[in-house]
């Protein structure tokens, strides 16, 4: 019923407005995580509603899951008398940066309905040589191919500055009963999904990125139940992971300004197995990432 999913989708914009204002208000730096955990699951579901299942499972994975787990684990490492200081004058402050944020939102998205663009016709005509068959992918991994190694740079440059913060060595609790039974089913799961996810994102919406933040979140579940054996950095296979999505990239971009018509400028006979490679090694190289992130081996990522 249209007037039912009106109620729904209203309902959602208020409750996220709602969570958004508790956790930034929130008098203890533990419920605001928790807070800000729900805040992305309830985002995963608008980007659902939205119709991109995509972004959903991005933001459930990244948004809610791998940050989450990140700011527990730094919430663990704080300082308990520095918890719980109020901020004067922060709810004032807030509310005065969101109004200032509407209306620049306001005066720079409304003439936009009114604006002709010719951004989404140009995409529809190059689609068909571009080697895959969703406007989106094209664009990421073919016209403004550029986007995605930069996203990718970022990540590695991320978990090199972790490295560089020196954390100290930290032991896992033993696992629930209930989640070593259930990774065990989630795992393959989860792979399965992500490299479904994959696959798709050469016709629908889909990726590099969702898939592999899909695997990071297996890899963690696997971890905290012990499965998973400690991840070191040291370790020269994961060092690969790691880079070889940024560098089969600059590769790529280095062969196609010397034998091609220019950087990243695929050959049109080999762009659908060039961003299928590239998207198969991005993949890795995100879940490798984004798992030592959260659960490299401490002594390690500090050397």
């Amino acid at each position: 019923m249209p007037g039912a999913e009106m109620v729904f989708d209203i309902l959602l914009a208020v409750l996220l407005l709602v969570l958004a204002v508790a956790a930034i208000n929130a008098p203890r730096l533990y419920s605001a995580v928790v807070l800000f955990i729900a805040l992305g699951l309830l985002l995963a579901l608008t980007w659902a509603r939205l119709g991109a299942p995509d972004l959903a499972l991005a933001e459930a994975a990244i948004g809610a899951g791998l940050t989450g787990v990140l700011l527990l684990s730094a919430l663990s490492r704080s300082d308990p008398e520095t918890r719980h200081k109020p901020r004067a004058g922060r709810s004032g402050l807030a509310l005065l940066g969101s109004a200032f944020l509407l209306l620049i939102l306001w005066q720079a998205v409304l003439p936009l309905a009114d604006m002709p663009t010719r951004l989404p016709t140009l995409a529809q005509e190059a689609l068909p040589l571009s080697g895959v068959d969703h406007p989106v992918t094209a664009v990421l991994l073919n016209f403004r191919a550029w986007d995605t190694l930069l996203e990718l740079v970022v990540l590695l440059l991320a978990l090199l500055g972790v490295r560089q913060l020196q954390p100290e060595p930290e032991k896992l609790a033993n696992a629930w009963p209930i989640l070593g039974s259930w990774a065990s089913f989630l795992a393959p799961l989860t792979v399965t999904v992500a490299f479904y996810l994959l696959w798709r994102g050469s016709h629908a919406p889909g990726g590099a990125f969702q898939a592999g933040a899909l695997i990071a979140a297996g890899a963690v579940v696997l971890r905290l139940t012990g499965t998973l054996p400690v991840l070191r950095w040291e370790s020269i296979t994961l060092r690969l992971l790691v880079l070889c999505g940024v560098a089969l990239f600059l590769l790529t971009g280095i062969l196609t300004a010397w034998l091609g018509e220019g950087w990243l400028a695929y050959p049109r006979d080999w762009n659908s197995q060039l961003i299928l490679l590239i998207e198969v090694a991005a993949t890795l190289s995100i879940a490798a990432s984004l798992t030592l992130l959260v659960l490299g081996d401490r002594r390690e990522l500090g050397r």
